[in-house]
């Protein structure tokens, strides 16, 4: 059996230097270390890169990418209200449609009639809200869910009431099931994101309503990249809040003993006494 070993004629390699019949050769000598530049403008230091690394810095990307995301939902949701505020302030036919609302609201309430309000989903939700905020001003107002209306709940809906239906595409399929059903005696006002009353389907279904219109300037999908209602609720909880603002002001002439005399609780009560 052959032994493990090297034969003296046979060349033996190593990191460092050729061994050759037993004979060394000097090592070249290893490279010098690389010389400082200086950096160029707007690229990253190498000690930026290693700070970099540091356990605290490990998030800094991910962090900041999350705050982005959250400032470009902000940043987008103020100009769909400066968007609104100026399509209010240009439009004499939104003028005059806002004007009618703020009237129809304070005619229902001036011959003892009330408020209802009624949405499907996140529109539902910004309208109980509304119900709350023109309560809390001296208004009387009810949340009606169409679907429950149509079982029974119409019976909360009386004459001379005010219908304020919440849609942003005007075309919701159980708004336009509940129309039909509705005393012609109801006045209603749709907030939807149509500017004219011929491009929404409750308004077709009821052309002696109200068109109070709250669009926003691009589609969800282009401005926060998915269909989720969030410029579209914004927009529509702001004009609903001016709605009920400027129906309290019609109605009333010191609004915010009105609003203290129903508001006493919490920070917000403790704040008016």
């Amino acid at each position: 059996m052959a032994e493990y070993g090297w034969a003296e004629s046979i060349p033996v390699k190593t990191s460092a230097v050729l061994v050759l019949n037993g004979k060394k050769h000097p090592s070249d000598p290893p490279p010098s270390p690389p010389s400082d530049s200086p950096p160029i403008a707007g690229t990253p230091t190498h000690s930026s890169l290693v700070h970099g690394l540091d356990a605290a810095d490990v998030d800094a990307t991910p962090a900041k990418r999350r705050v982005a995301d959250g400032l470009h939902v902000l940043s987008t949701e103020a100009d769909a209200l400066r968007s609104l505020a100026a399509f209010y302030e240009d439009d004499v036919g939104a003028q005059e449609s806002f004007a009618r609302a703020v009237e129809t609201i304070a005619w229902s309430r001036r011959t003892g009639s009330k408020l209802v309000i009624t949405g499907v989903g996140k529109s539902g939700h910004i309208g109980r809200k509304l119900v709350s905020t023109f309560q809390s001003l001296g208004i009387p107002g009810v949340f009606l869910h169409p679907t429950e209306a149509l079982h029974g709940d119409l019976g909360l809906v009386g004459h001379n009431d005010s219908l304020l239906i919440i849609s942003f595409s005007g075309r919701t399929g159980e708004l336009l099931q509940l129309l039909p059903h509705l005393h012609r005696s109801i006045r209603v006002i749709v907030l939807t994101s149509h500017v004219r009353p011929e491009g929404c389907e409750l308004l077709s279904r009821r052309p002696d309503g109200v068109l109070l219109s709250a669009p926003i300037p691009e589609p969800e999908t282009v401005s926060v990249g998915v269909a989720a209602p969030t410029t579209s609720t914004t927009v529509a909880l702001a004009l609903g809040d001016a709605l009920a603002i400027a129906t309290a002001k019609e109605l009333h002439a010191d609004v915010p003993t009105v609003f203290a005399r129903n508001h006493p609780g919490g920070s917000i009560g403790e704040s008016l006494k």
